[in-house]
């Protein structure tokens, strides 16, 4: 059984203008920058990349556990996240809302109700959307393969 707190650590390096490079331990550096938007560069990851990318990961990795423990058959996930970005009066910059649009196949299609029911469920039990304050709407489409 999972022990908590859990850890999960990372160092960055500066590496010149405005970049960096994130390491983890028996993880892949990943350049980062400052995106574009803010005087940064093309072509690299950005916080606000990452910070989106965070919370479309953890709404798939959160689908694959309900998924498998559903014994829900699928034969496809991709997913598309935007974030907005915006300065709310009177406050910081801040993202104010993110949107998932998980495409989802599954197998058989007496399944596509309830595989709707387990991304919903997936988005409420994300641990990163329930990290943050943005709101985080899902826009799911579920079809069955050979539709």
């Amino acid at each position: 059984m999972t022990q908590f707190p859990l850890f999960y650590n990372n160092t960055i390096v500066w590496t010149g203008e405005k970049k960096g490079e994130v390491s983890g331990l028996k993880l892949p550096a990943l350049p980062v920058a400052t995106p574009p938007d803010f005087g940064g560069h093309e072509g690299f990851w950005s916080p606000e990349q990452c910070f989106v990318a965070a919370v479309n990961a953890c709404v798939m990795s959160t689908f694959l556990a309900i998924a498998q423990l559903s014994k829900l058959s699928f034969e496809s996930y991709k997913s598309e996240a935007s974030g907005k970005l915006d300065k709310p009066e009177g406050q910081v910059m801040q993202f104010t809302e993110i949107t998932v649009r998980p495409k989802l196949v599954v197998t058989h299609s007496n399944d596509l109700e309830r595989a709707g029911r387990l991304l919903e469920k997936a988005e409420k039990q994300c641990l990163v959307s329930n990290s943050i304050k943005a709101v985080v709407h899902l826009e799911p489409e579920v079809t069955a393969a050979g539709d």
